[in-house]
């Protein structure tokens, strides 16, 4: 029995190690540009009808907390599926590493938001900025794992939300476009550079 729980665990470590070394091609360029045009509607949106949409720095937010939670459903919907058809028996592996390449990142945007809502209203301007960085972060993070081409949407977001921060910091105030370009911009470039690299990779 000893020896038979051994092999399961070489086993496992083996295809733990295989997963680690594979580039993961579970991220659908076609979801994420949804993504990219749900966030183009949701600005679309506070823009024309702000009285309604984005009366308050935490109404403006909190609808796009609400587009982020469902980028994310359809976004982890798409990759579980797509993963099982290209990795096929690494799938549960690979979408594992990274959730725990992208979890910390999740975990930091929530805390942060939740404790400058609740006892700093008055610095919620730093959260698209932040929020943006954290995004970044998560990418390069990820570098091992995916496209190298995936890095110029990690410097994207990187750039951008350090220069909503400074926006951010002269107005004291968050807006729409604070939190709409950047994400709109950088879904859409994530997108081209995830069917880019899929070609590449088809042809290699």
């Amino acid at each position: 029995m000893h020896d038979l729980n051994q092999a399961l665990a070489d086993i496992a470590d083996i295809r733990s190690q295989m997963a680690a070394g594979t580039i993961f091609q579970g991220f659908g360029p076609a979801v994420i540009a949804i993504s990219g045009f749900l966030a183009l509607g949701t600005l679309s949106g506070q823009l024309l009808w702000p009285e309604l949409l984005a009366s308050s720095e935490q109404t403006m937010l909190f609808l796009w907390v609400t587009v982020a939670i469902l980028s994310f459903l359809m976004i982890a919907y798409e990759t579980r599926a797509r993963s099982r058809r290209i990795h096929g028996g690494l799938a549960d592996e690979m979408v594992q590493n990274m959730l725990l390449q992208f979890m910390p990142i999740g975990f930091a945007g929530t805390a942060i938001g939740a404790v400058i809502l609740l006892f700093t209203p008055s610095d919620l301007w730093l959260l698209p900025g932040l929020w943006q960085i954290l995004v970044a972060l998560g990418l390069f993070a990820s570098q091992k794992a995916l496209p190298q081409q995936i890095m110029f949407a990690a410097a994207w977001y990187f750039l951008a939300g350090v220069v909503v921060l400074i926006i951010g910091a002269k107005s004291g105030a968050a807006d729409s476009l604070m939190m709409g370009i950047p994400f709109i911009i950088g879904q859409f470039l994530l997108a081209g550079l995830l069917h880019f690299a899929q070609g590449t990779i088809e042809n290699d």
